[in-house]
C-alpha cells in the first residue's frame, strides 16, 4: 500500500508516522538507503504538520480577535512554506 501524501493526512496521523520514523532511525538497524528514504519522508511529514499547525494557530487568532466591529474576511492559508 502506498503511503499517503503528508498534505492529505490528518495532523495526528502525520505525527504518529513521524514518531515511528524517528524511532526507526534512532535504532540504527536499517540500511543507509532505507534510512535516507525514511528521513526524506519524515521531513515531508514535519513540514506538512508545521504548516497545518500554523494554519490552526492563525484561525484561533482570528476567532479570538476582540474587535467585534472588524469586517469578516475569508481565511487564506499561505502556501509559501
Amino acid at each position: 500500500m502506498a503511503a499517503k501524501k503528508p498534505e492529505n493526512m490528518a495532523f495526528e496521523a502525520a505525527l504518529d508516522e513521524l514518531d515511528a520514523i524517528v524511532n526507526e532511525l534512532e535504532s540504527g538497524d536499517i540500511p543507509l538507503e532505507d534510512a535516507l528514504k525514511k528521513f526524506e519522508r519524515g521531513i515531508a511529514l514535519a513540514r506538512s504538520s508545521q504548516q497545518k499547525l500554523t494554519q490552526a494557530e492563525q484561525r484561533v487568532e482570528i476567532l479570538l480577535q476582540a474587535d467585534d466591529e472588524a469586517p469578516l474576511t475569508d481565511f487564506e492559508p499561505s502556501h509559501d512554506e
